[in-house]
């Protein structure tokens, strides 16, 4: 069987799978990504590669892998090619197409190819930036950004600016768009303070601060759309036998997708590939459409997921197979989350998102799972819930008993210990590694033998939640009823007893 790689395109049937022209590697590289994700290369990267297709936007992105796990071996044997697997249903119409991706050019790693990162930054032709380095991504880490390689995202792309203006001059019309992907509210505006913080302290001149200031644009920006990743074994046997190549990278996504970016004509100009991309949207003001995404989708899945894990569920589909479950994801977004959304949204226009939410969860093709969801649990809450569950306080005088489940099922959930420095899980028989940054303050907490204190502790606990959540009246009380209901009856039986 063949293998992906633009030697081979020539022979891959085509009526199957749409494949790329030879001329769209000539293209000239003009977008710098951080970040070599699913999500990325699911969302805006097939996205440009589809403006491409359309003589649209006709740019190539040179992708910059900032950490050191993994390899990027895979990129380099298939010529940086990979294959979409879009199936789902779209308004009503059932969508299946596979897509050979050919948007990136090049892919370079941040530790060993800084000098090719550098000489990125001399390229005229480079317009944009996008990163998605998770939400931890974006932080302020106080370090030189000269004669080094910046251990933190924002102290790579001050390096990269810092390169541009000193090799083309500082002129107007060599600043960047640059569009962060990372799940939090105002990422553009909180991304750019960092660099401008970072350029201050790293006593850079004061022309550059003004250009880095008034000629780069700083987009704030929310992506929507479910990439699982690689398919499972079965599936992925299935497309190779039907496509009739083998594709290491080839990944999958539902057909929905939305792209928001906050911005003006200038910005509709620089990102031309939205012209053809219809979930591509830029205005003055995504407000509306962040708050949707980041609540009733982001915020359902991570009040939902230990619930779904510790209920025995894998997947989400599989999740949203089980009557109580499926019962209790629709009255967490109707009945707690979309009331305590801090923003005036459209009552029609919130309960069409919660019905296209609920669609896409049971979406039969997306093998999502529910351990991919997990990563950064404690992070995702407090980005993600704990703003929603201040404001209910705010509108409300009662405990959200909803919020309390997935609070305590996040809490049994994270009962962790520790091997080799690593934290597992166990639900059942089954061990897992949990990927939080904090599992180690649940590994001390889950030292006490009353899960009373257990609870106590974590709500308290100002360094993760930047609040005392036990000081909302009656919260604490609600989590640890539900919390032993989880303990003595087991999630399925907490469920049933949650109405």
């Amino acid at each position: 069987m063949l293998t992906l790689s633009r030697e081979n395109l020539k022979d891959i049937k085509q009526t199957e799978t749409a494949v790329s022209g030879e001329e769209l590697f000539a293209l000239p590289e003009k977008v710098l990504q951080f970040g070599t994700g699913v999500l990325l290369r699911g969302l805006p990267d097939s996205l440009i590669d589809r403006a491409n297709r359309n003589r649209i936007f006709n740019g190539r992105i040179v992708v910059v892998k900032s950490t050191t796990a993994g390899s990027f071996d895979d990129f380099a044997a298939q010529d940086n090619l990979y294959t979409l697997h879009v199936k789902g249903i779209d308004q009503g119409k059932e969508i299946e197409e596979d897509v050979i991706c050919s948007a990136i050019s090049r892919v370079i790693s941040a530790t060993k190819d800084w000098h090719e990162v550098l000489k990125m930054a001399n390229n005229p032709e480079l317009a944009v930036v996008i990163s998605n380095t998770t939400e931890a991504g974006i932080a302020l880490v106080k370090e030189s950004i000269l004669g080094r390689v910046p251990e933190s995202f924002p102290g790579k792309l001050l390096a990269v600016l810092y390169e541009r203006f000193n090799a083309l001059g500082g002129s107007e019309d060599t600043g960047l768009v640059i569009i962060p992907t990372e799940l939090i509210v105002n990422n553009g505006a909180v991304l750019k303070a960092i660099v401008l913080e970072l350029a201050q302290s790293n006593k850079l001149e004061t022309a550059f601060i003004d250009w880095l200031d008034q000629c780069n644009f700083f987009c704030n920006s929310l992506v929507d759309r479910i990439v699982p990743g690689k398919p499972p074994v079965r599936k992925l046997k299935e497309l190779e036998e039907r496509s009739g190549y083998r594709d290491a990278l080839r990944i999958t996504a539902e057909p929905y997708y939305l792209w928001a970016i906050e911005g003006n004509e200038h910005i509709r100009n620089k990102l031309s590939f939205a012209r053809c991309n219809k979930g591509v949207i830029i205005f003055e003001n995504i407000e509306p459409y962040r708050e949707l995404k980041l609540r009733l989708l982001n915020g359902t899945h991570t009040l939902s997921c230990a619930v779904a894990i510790l209920s025995g569920f894998a997947t989400v589909k599989q999740a949203m197979e089980d009557s109580e479950f499926y019962q209790f994801v629709s009255h967490l977004m109707r009945v707690e989350i979309a009331p305590a959304i801090p923003y005036q949204i459209d009552q029609a226009q919130t309960e069409a998102f919660i019905c296209q939410v609920l669609d896409r969860f049971r979406n039969p093709s997306i093998e999502h799972l529910w351990q991919s969801i997990s990563v950064q649990y404690t992070l995702k809450l407090k980005m993600r819930v704990v703003p929603l569950l201040l404001t209910h306080y705010k509108r409300y005088d009662t405990a959200p008993k909803y919020f309390a489940f997935g609070f305590a099922a996040f809490i049994r959930f994270m009962k962790v210990y520790q091997q080799q420095g690593r934290y597992f899980g166990q639900v059942g028989d089954q061990d897992f590694e949990i990927n939080d940054d904090q599992a180690a303050v649940f590994f001390n907490a889950w030292q006490k033998a009353n899960y009373k204190a257990v609870v106590h502790t974590i709500l308290a606990d100002k360094e993760l939640w930047n609040t005392d959540l036990t000081y909302l009246p009656g919260f604490e009380r609600e989590v640890c009823l539900r919390i032993e209901q989880l303990i003595t009856r087991g999630a399925t039986e907490a469920l049933i007893h949650l109405k």
